[in-house]
């Protein structure tokens, strides 16, 4: 597995923080890094494998990369990326306390994956943008640096946490939340609308704007993830994975899977050993 190194993105000097566009995200093998990472994505979409756990990613997702985690990407449609690189908490000079505004870790699940909205976003990256490291260090640009790494992290915590959240794109958000964890459930699109206050026709808008995908073909697409991880680390029967992904009949989950991946499913099983 491949390992990214601080000593080729960090300038010289004393910077905690380094700024990394990807634009566009190209595919990526697994990899991990001895440093920290921010993820802001900014457009398009794609597949982030995060510690062997498929997510989708979409404009107004904010994922957070400790240094021990394992992640690629895949599937990449035109997705653009900033990413902020940043040491261990410890090594800011001027910041404490950052790991209170970081995602945590309770009964091993890590909320590495956040939504913002695009208003929100803009905000970030134009704060993101102002931290851009000088070619030479000085004491005083460390401290504006960090001082807007603060100011990052408290935008992206109240608006990623914010139950108050109304508008038809926080509602959005909600949603796709709840489909990552429901996927399997059967779907009456017109009863989750409802169920999140959104009008159907907006449902369809707002979700082919956000993940530039169709809601079926979004809800198909993280099953189809879903499968995939399961063949690859289980032994369960295909016909099995099929059904509890949320596929109603075998041969229709095998089309999907190849028309998704280039392969069939048994292909995929076969791949791994």
């Amino acid at each position: 597995m491949t390992m990214l190194h601080s000593a080729d993105f960090f300038p010289a000097g004393d910077y905690a923080i380094a700024i990394e566009p990807r634009v566009p995200q190209q595919a990526f093998p697994e990899h991990h890094h001895d440093f920290h990472e921010i993820v802001l994505v900014e457009q398009g979409s794609g597949i982030h494998i995060f510690n062997g756990q498929p997510q989708t990613l979409s404009a107004g997702c904010v994922c957070f990369v400790r240094d021990h985690d394992r992640h690629l990407y895949e599937q990449t449609e035109n997705l653009c990326l900033t990413n902020v690189l940043y040491r261990s908490p410890a090594d800011f000079r001027f910041l404490s306390g950052l790991q209170a505004l970081l995602p945590r870790e309770e009964a091993g699940q890590y909320p590495s994956h956040w939504r913002v909205n695009q208003k929100v976003m803009a905000q970030a990256l134009q704060l993101v943008n102002q931290m851009q490291q000088h070619a030479s260090w000085s004491l005083e640009r460390q401290a504006h640096q960090e001082q807007l790494f603060l100011q990052l992290l408290v935008l992206l915590r109240e608006a990623a946490h914010n139950p108050e959240a109304q508008d038809a794109e926080a509602r959005l958000h909600r949603l796709l939340d709840w489909l990552n964890a429901h996927y399997s459930e059967d779907i009456a699109w017109d009863a989750l609308a409802d169920r999140f206050s959104l009008p159907l026709r907006t449902l369809h808008r707002q979700m082919k704007q956000q993940t530039g995908s169709t809601p079926q073909r979004y809800l198909n697409r993280l099953r189809l993830l879903q499968a995939r991880h399961l063949l690859r680390h289980s032994d369960m029967r295909i016909t099995d994975i099929a059904f509890q992904c949320g596929f109603g009949d075998s041969n229709h989950f095998s089309t999907l899977f190849r028309r998704e991946f280039g392969c069939a499913p048994r292909m995929e099983r076969q791949q791994m050993v």
